[in-house]
């Protein structure tokens, strides 16, 4: 039995046939920030975007989750829906994305990991920065909390709208436990002794101005992988999905199409 009982996730879907894209947010975030890819990517493929446990409208965990609880309660959706799924994962998303594919391989047909990292446990500070974030939280609520940080995740050149947008969405996101249960697993990753296991070709995708994970740590995971393809997007910050939409979708669609089309008979059935 999993940690997190996925009957209390928040799941928005889009496309009612074709192969699973599941799409798994940031830290501050919710399936909000998928609405570019619901709408473009939904013609061919099944696209779901969760809630995570703890986030937004999806119920809260009876215990905190690690990375590993994460990855699970991701399996158990992928289960529910029939077998197997692309995995589509945003910074925190990413970490959650490529620990489903150590843990579950049979369930995942390809990665898409954009502006991720191998975990805040490479590094002592970025871990300690990491579990501060609840205390933050705590200290400012949602709203503030969400206005103070999330300027950060765009380009200095993103159309003010955009930022209104992606602070409307944290503020509604974000909540403790919840988001305390994440930063503890963010800060206790780090996933570069196990990304050699990964067999599932995976697309690592950075914006060239993201100043928060970054193209460093992009390349570490590209590097790390047996089958990646690595993809810098040009004007596009820490959200490049939602900053740049058309670029990063027209990626998403090659790459979907290329796992897609290369997959046996037997993945096939």
């Amino acid at each position: 039995m999993t940690a997190y009982d996925i009957s209390g996730l928040h799941l928005e879907q889009a496309g009612d046939s074709g192969p699973l894209l599941l799409c798994l947010h940031g830290i501050g975030s919710s399936s909000a920030a998928f609405a570019p890819q619901l709408a473009a990517l939904s013609d061919t493929f099944r696209v779901v975007a969760w809630d995570a446990p703890g986030y937004a409208k999806s119920a809260d965990a009876q215990r905190p989750l690690t990375m590993d609880d994460y990855a699970d309660a991701a399996a158990d959706v992928i289960r529910a829906r029939g077998g197997r799924a692309h995995v589509l994962g945003v910074s925190w998303g990413g970490v959650i994305a490529l620990r489903l594919a150590a843990r579950h391989p049979d369930l995942v047909e390809s990665l898409m990991v954009l502006d991720s990292t191998p975990g805040s446990g490479t590094d002592p500070d970025k871990a300690a920065g990491m579990r501060a974030r609840a205390d933050e939280l705590a200290r400012l609520g949602p709203e503030a909390f969400a206005a103070a940080r999330a300027p950060r995740l765009v380009s200095g050149d993103a159309p003010p709208q955009l930022v209104e947008r992606v602070t409307a969405t944290m503020a509604a996101s974000v909540r403790l436990p919840g988001y305390g249960h994440a930063a503890e697993a963010m800060a206790a990753t780090d996933l570069r002794g196990e990304l050699h296991r990964i067999t599932a070709p995976t697309l690592v995708l950075c914006g060239d101005k993201d100043h928060v994970t970054g193209p460093d740590s992009s390349q570490v995971l590209a590097g790390g992988l047996h089958k990646s393809a690595y993809v810098i997007v040009k004007d596009a910050g820490h959200l490049a999905n939602q900053e740049q939409p058309e670029r990063v979708n027209a990626w998403l669609l090659s790459h979907l199409h290329i796992a897609t089309d290369y997959r046996t008979p037997h993945q096939k059935g």
